[in-house]
């Protein structure tokens, strides 16, 4: 996506709620109440890197376990476009819990146009009320 985002801007995470009701406020600084809101808007980030590459490059190291992150700069994703999430399944991941796994298939297409499908379960964390991207298994 690289139009300017507005206030009718549908979220790339496949709410179907615009961007600001949904993944915008997380990336202004909201926390995320459960695994499977962090991991879409981890994924809109990615979808809007275009928009601004910094401040979502930013956003999915913020959120990102620091024992697992890689450097900041291995964030951006320059001539990928996402095209659409899918989440599989959601085991745990609640407002009260401390850990979830969250299951998706992320489609995207480079410059070119080559269509790829990642699939991944994910592993997040919980705390002091904010939820972090541990690691995940990809597989496909």
């Amino acid at each position: 996506m690289t139009t300017k985002i507005t206030d009718e801007t549908r979220c790339p995470c496949g709410s179907g709620d615009t961007y600001q009701a949904c993944c915008g406020r997380f990336h202004a600084g909201e926390a995320a109440p459960t695994a499977e809101a962090l991991m879409r808007s981890r994924y809109s980030a990615y979808a809007l890197s275009s928009t601004d590459p910094d401040k979502f490059a930013q956003y999915v190291y913020d959120t990102w376990a620091p024992e697992t992150r890689p450097d900041l700069e291995d964030l951006r994703t320059p001539g990928l476009d996402w095209d659409r999430l899918t989440i599989v399944s959601t085991t745990a991941g609640g407002p009260f819990d401390s850990e979830g796994t969250v299951e998706f298939v992320a489609q995207y297409h480079n410059d070119h146009g080559k269509r790829f499908r990642m699939h991944e379960v994910s592993d997040f964390r919980r705390e002091n009320k904010r939820w972090f991207y541990v690691d995940g298994e990809v597989s496909d």
